[in-house]
């Protein structure tokens, strides 16, 4: 394919899931002509394959948006947050039985 032919070619990025309520997996990258072509192409790969998904999608790279390096940094949990996360909390049930002998000596 010489380099003009590629220029009119774009890059679809293949996911599918295996059944409908899966979530999408990233299969591979194509390059064609259109989207019609790109599920085509994808499609005629899977249908060499054993496992046969549920559904199949093509996404044209240039319309898939991503964090840059940079931004993935926001993403990084902050060490104040523990409260977050639910051992945080493994404490309340041992609290609530403690609270409630205090009550149970006090009312008698």
């Amino acid at each position: 394919m010489s380099n003009e032919q590629v220029k009119d070619y774009d890059v679809y990025e293949v996911f599918s899931q295996k059944d409908l309520t899966s979530k999408f997996e990233s299969q591979f990258s194509l390059l064609a002509p259109n989207a019609e072509i790109a599920l085509s192409m994808a499609q005629d790969n899977f249908m060499r394959r054993e496992e046969v998904p549920a559904n199949l999608f093509v996404v044209k790279r240039e319309h898939m948006h991503f964090m840059s390096p940079e931004d993935r940094a926001a993403l990084y949990r902050l060490d104040n947050k523990d409260y977050r996360q639910p051992a945080h909390y493994g404490f309340i049930p041992s609290r609530w039985r403690e609270l409630k002998e205090k009550n149970i000596g006090k009312s008698v």
